[in-house]
């Protein structure tokens, strides 16, 4: 009889353990990020171009004339070289388990730090970056839309709010964020790639069309010196954020199919190779072009000091727009991923398409809210830049690195991870700290946070 029992209770565990797999495998089947796992290496290029060349490219002129020539050149290439370095390292450590695949990025963080705190380091920038690139995305769209409508209708046109141009943009998303997965936006992040690739030329072609305009002066904006510390680390955040693709890259790398003798880091580096061959050829043009043209007088959005030839410039606006479509469901979906694995994981709702109609539809709304609400969004890209953007891009990866592959002290991997963390976390904490306290002056203002202006203004 004992032994009876204890083989039916075995019966049962086993029982219990292939039903809690079946569910798990049911579940990764219907998640965004692992339902589909077919994707060619192509698709990473132009995945990562998407989500890399973004509204900041528009912006790496204004973030020049904070900076000036030579620190400006000297830290866009260096950001460049770096951000290379990580995101091969967030490729190779995809697959560093042998039989495990690390598909989202709060996983290789909890591989890390462990369960609970690679969860509370990973988790909470990784979001500000996503759900914060979503509603800048929703304010940019509705901007270049406004500027076509403005651009192409001077004359006996009434005037329209950007708030009802955001609405209009968001209501393509209203459509779109219902497809179920990665590849299921294959078709759309190519249109954006290749219109990002058009409207930085567009920037930087009429650049050189307009000529160095007269009077131009590469001097520092501000003559204060406050100013210009001020001006320098907000122009950091910038950059940081045109170098916020690493957000997604595992994600990206998670719809690549991978056997023991084919891994998908092969494919996946070979795609990001080329996609940041692409970054380099819009960023550096646009970059030097524009300062070097408009000097210190250059806009925050390249575009908007770029005012002739108007059907060219609308063209350019109408680019954008494509692009920040694409561009918002490559960094929304990883947003889903994480929504409904809450909603079925840790709620125990079923796993049905009304749910995420539901859930994916209170996002967007969300996003547009906010966009709708907080219109000068952009200007806390300095803010976000420093605290979210620059560590989950530059330096968490190297730290990962050292806590996952321990390489040998004094290595050259093992210099090259300390110098990164140790060079470039003081200045992402200065730019937090700077942006946060000056630029939301305005925002609390706004909100009428009396305790949050007081501490402002100390």
């Amino acid at each position: 009889m004992g032994d009876e029992a204890t083989t039916n209770g075995y019966s049962n565990k086993t029982s219990n353990v292939d039903e809690n797999l079946q569910r798990q495998k049911e579940i990764d089947e219907w998640l965004p990020i692992t339902s589909s796992r077919n994707a060619k290496w192509w698709y990473s290029a132009f995945h990562n171009v998407t989500a890399m060349v973004g509204a900041g490219v528009l912006g790496l002129p204004y973030a020049m004339a904070r900076l000036g020539w030579g620190p400006g050149v000297a830290i866009l290439i260096l950001s460049w070289v770096i951000t290379l370095y990580t995101l091969w390292q967030m490729i190779e450590m995809h697959e560093m388990v042998p039989g495990k695949r690390f598909d989202r990025y709060h996983e290789l963080g909890q591989q890390a730090f462990g369960e609970k705190l690679g969860l509370w380091i990973v988790v909470p920038q990784q979001l500000i970056c996503e759900v914060g690139v979503d509603i800048l995305y929703m304010v940019t769209g509705g901007t270049s839309l406004k500027n076509i409508h403005d651009l192409a209708c001077k004359k006996n046109c009434k005037s329209i709010k950007t708030t009802y141009f955001i609405m209009i943009f968001a209501s393509v998303h209203f459509v779109i964020s219902h497809l179920p997965n990665f590849n299921s936006v294959t078709g759309i992040s190519l249109a954006a790639a290749v219109m990002s690739l058009s409207y930085s030329t567009i920037a930087w072609t009429a650049s050189v069309h307009k000529g160095v305009q007269q009077g131009v002066d590469y001097s520092y904006p501000d003559s204060t010196t406050s100013g210009k510390v001020l001006d320098f680390f907000s122009a950091l955040g910038t950059i940081a954020f045109a170098y916020a693709g690493h957000n997604v890259v595992l994600e990206i790398q998670a719809t690549i199919p991978s056997t023991p003798e084919k891994p998908s880091k092969g494919p996946m580096w070979k795609g990001a190779a080329l996609g940041y061959i692409i970054v380099a050829l819009c960023y550096f043009p646009v970059a030097l072009i524009g300062y070097y043209v408009f000097g210190n007088t250059v806009e925050g959005n390249i575009l908007t000091s770029l005012q002739k030839p108007a059907g060219l410039i609308i063209a350019a606006n109408a680019f954008v727009v494509i692009h920040v479509i694409g561009s918002y469901q490559i960094y929304a979906m990883p947003v889903f991923d994480m929504i409904e694995s809450v909603l079925v994981k840790k709620m125990h709702f079923r796993p049905t398409r009304i749910l995420r109609f539901t859930a994916r539809t209170v996002y967007v709304a969300f996003t547009m809210f906010v966009a709708i609400t907080f219109p000068f969004f952009d200007g806390l890209l300095g803010f976000f830049g420093g605290f979210a953007f620059a560590p989950t891009t530059y330096f968490i990866p190297c730290i990962m690195w050292l806590a996952i592959y321990k390489p040998k002290m004094f290595s050259l991997s093992w210099c090259t991870n300390w110098v990164c963390s140790i060079q470039i976390a003081p200045p992402c904490l200065c730019c937090i700290l700077i942006c946060f306290k000056v630029q939301n002056k305005y925002l609390f203002s706004l909100l009428n946070f009396r305790s949050a202006l007081y501490w402002a203004s100390c």
